[in-house]
């Protein structure tokens, strides 16, 4: 399944790993994709606070790298390889945030298609 918003946030993510290439600290990819994601006049929040309930307590702590137009978490990587714990990372946040949608894009690979995988629920 594609969708137009899942394809502008993969552009803009292709364009900002095109420009400073790959292996750099995630920080500055979350820094230059939110200022992509500005420029391309797509709302996002940055480091969003979401809460995990357990049972009847609520935990807070949990913060996600980017919410792309309160309908996409992107979490943002730089390393070698992705790995299934980071899937996992991605599924747990939304089912706290009760999105359906999910990009989890790797900086790290040399052709950042290769980085990307999408994820849903």
């Amino acid at each position: 399944m594609t969708d137009s918003l899942t394809e502008s946030i993969i552009a803009a993510s292709i364009e900002v790993h095109r420009v400073l290439g790959p292996s750099l600290l995630e920080s500055i990819y979350e820094e230059a994709l939110c200022y992509e994601l500005f420029l391309r006049g797509i709302p996002f929040e940055r480091q969003k606070e979401v809460d995990v309930l357990y049972k009847d307590k609520v935990i807070k702590g949990q913060r996600l790298d980017l919410v792309v137009n309160d309908e996409v978490v992107v979490e943002i990587k730089s390393v070698r390889k992705l790995e299934d714990i980071f899937v996992a990372q991605v599924l747990s946040y939304l089912k706290s945030t009760g999105l359906k949608r999910a990009l989890l894009i790797n900086f790290g690979e040399s052709r950042l298609i290769d980085g990307l995988k999408r994820v849903s629920l």
